[in-house]
């Protein structure tokens, strides 16, 4: 395998573990449609409205990348992860790629040129063959993924040449832009940090940063198993959760419960846990949270259920959403970790099997959420809390929060800051 074939397969690291390819058809139609003439589609709507549309698209950043301590982001939750460094450092930028989403906050984030990420695309039928003989067929499956990722390292290489930046911190481990910059940052010689932004698994790449501030014991146990640490690590809590640890639910008992969803939750299946719980506890608020990347129809749920709260995770931050629910209900999702940081006790639910994806996270197995198999036996975990919920269920969560106990706790960002600094400074 050649360099640019071996680099392109550790950028879409993810993209070829079984896991991925095991997604319920729905949820990866929606990131790689099933019908090749679809993703050949796609392609070519990439090609003109992004590769080309970048060419013409004017960037104005407000602040001087140069020489910077660049904060990485991929979205949302990376920005929010990150935005508490920007307000203590003032050599600190946060950017994106230049036509990355990145929520309700893509107006104020700096952007990378990726303009002449056209350049390179003659890469693509080389490194498809070379893939296709290394992975076999998840590369001629994903070739609209390969298309994509094509040109990133390139110009990411050119963009750190040209401003020498004092450091990159990254959020994301796995992203395909996110692995190129961590590519390119290595290959120039460029100082690198990342900052556990949401639980982590073990299908993840290993953990390559020059500097890792882990939330917990939790995610430095799942990174060994996906291959060498390298680099330091430090275990600081969860800086985003700070300013709510002070305001854990102290509800007696449960009144309100939010089910969070994603791509991955059949519509059907949801409605139905839905409309079951909603019969069997008819004093109970219920609030629906779609994952803000879900972009599905929810109207038709809407009518069906129309006593039903909505928050919109693209304006709702998770940790004020939580802070209106007594319990939640979810498949996999960091939510759980978040929800018992509050107190709010939470319940794992899966509304469709995969027994590749079963807990991913191991919340059930080391204890962090009650499992339910099906409906009734879900009323039944839910059914005494109605009743009285404890108030220390948040301590269980001290595997996953190394601050938990501490005189750290509701800290994690000062502790971060001062790692940080003594990283640079170093």
């Amino acid at each position: 395998m050649n360099a640019r074939t071996a680099r392109l397969r550790d950028i879409l690291q993810l993209r070829f573990t079984p896991i991925f390819g095991a997604m319920a058809p729905a949820a990866l139609d929606t990131i790689s449609p099933n019908n090749p003439f679809k993703r050949l589609a796609r392609v070519a709507g990439y090609a003109v409205l992004r590769l080309l549309g970048n060419v013409f698209r004017p960037i104005k950043n407000p602040d001087d990348l140069c020489g910077a301590v660049w904060l990485y982001v991929v979205s949302a939750n990376n920005y929010e992860a990150l935005h508490f460094i920007k307000q203590a450092r003032p050599d600190a930028v946060l950017l994106a790629g230049q036509s990355k989403n990145i929520g309700r906050y893509g107006s104020v984030v700096n952007r990378l040129s990726l303009r002449r990420k056209a350049l390179y695309y003659w890469q693509f039928l080389p490194v498809l063959l070379g893939l296709s003989k290394a992975v076999g067929r998840p590369a001629l499956r994903f070739f609209d993924l390969v298309f994509y990722a094509v040109g990133y390292y390139e110009v990411y290489r050119r963009a750190l040449r040209h401003y020498r930046p004092r450091a990159v911190v990254f959020s994301n481990d796995h992203n395909d832009d996110s692995r190129a910059l961590l590519l390119a940052c290595q290959a120039e010689n460029i100082p690198t940090a990342y900052v556990q932004h949401a639980s982590v698994s073990t299908n993840f790449p290993p953990l390559g940063f020059d500097l890792s501030l882990l939330e917990g014991q939790d995610a430095l146990d799942k990174y060994r198993l996906c291959g060498p640490v390298t680099g330091r690590v430090a275990l600081v809590g969860m800086p985003k959760a700070d300013a709510y640890l002070g305001r854990r639910n102290t509800a007696p008992a449960v009144r309100r419960v939010g089910l969070a969803c994603n791509i991955h939750d059949p519509l059907p299946a949801l409605a139905d846990a839905l409309a079951h719980l909603m019969r069997a506890f008819p004093a109970l608020t219920f609030t629906l949270r779609p994952h803000p990347s879900d972009r599905r129809d929810y109207a038709p749920l809407r009518r069906q259920l129309p006593a039903l709260q909505w928050s919109d995770a693209r304006q709702e931050n998770v940790f004020d959403f939580l802070a209106n629910q007594d319990a939640l209900v979810a498949a996999d999702t960091s939510t759980h970790l978040e929800a018992v940081l509050l107190n709010v006790a939470s319940f794992y639910y899966r509304f469709i099997h995969n027994a590749l994806s079963d807990d991913y996270y191991g919340y059930v197995a080391h204890g962090l959420v009650p499992r339910a198999t099906d409906l009734p036996a879900l009323v039944a975990l839910l059914q005494p809390y109605t009743l009285a919920k404890p108030l220390d269920l948040y301590r269980r969560a001290a595997y996953y929060n190394a601050t938990l106990g501490t005189p750290d706790e509701g800290r994690s960002q000062a502790l971060a800051l001062r790692v940080l600094a003594q990283w640079l400074a170093a």
